[in-house]
């Protein structure tokens, strides 16, 4: 039996809408970093892009279990001295929901250039609204 090995070229990519509200962001992210991997798929193939876009709306109204609001911090460096930036998941959630769920998908990527090129598959809003009614999204139901 020979194996199977997915072209770029012959891959159908399906649209679907997520509805974050009232979920938990790593169980939604996990789901999605699935879908753009394209590991629900038959024809999976690790070195090549097969997942489908995701549309993620409501991303403001995410919930996090436990005290992380207060107690997770996002973190990043500007390479000088004493060059420590952190902002809690509260203050995130308020500012910035659409950075924080994107980055919490991508961190659960492949690195390098094929996990770059998933992370573009993935659209997040803040509210209820998107601009991708003409790609006629499915709306998926997660497991959680």
């Amino acid at each position: 039996m020979k194996s199977y090995i997915a072209k770029p070229q012959e891959i159908e990519r399906k649209w679907y809408v997520v509805d974050a509200a009232d979920k938990s962001l790593g169980r939604v992210a996990s789901q999605i970093a699935t879908i753009l991997r394209g590991k629900h798929k038959p024809i999976y193939t690790p070195n090549v892009d097969t997942g489908d876009f995701v549309i993620v709306i409501n991303a403001d109204k995410v919930v996090l279990t436990g005290k992380k609001l207060d107690q997770k911090f996002l973190r990043h460096h500007s390479l000088y001295p004493g060059g420590l930036k952190e902002i809690s998941y509260r203050e995130a959630i308020e500012k910035k929901p659409e950075f924080l769920f994107k980055e919490a998908v991508r961190r659960m990527l492949p690195k390098g250039p094929l996990g770059r090129a998933m992370v573009k598959k993935l659209k997040v809003y803040k509210g209820t609204e998107h601009d991708h009614e003409a790609q006629k999204p499915e709306v998926l139901e997660l497991r959680y």
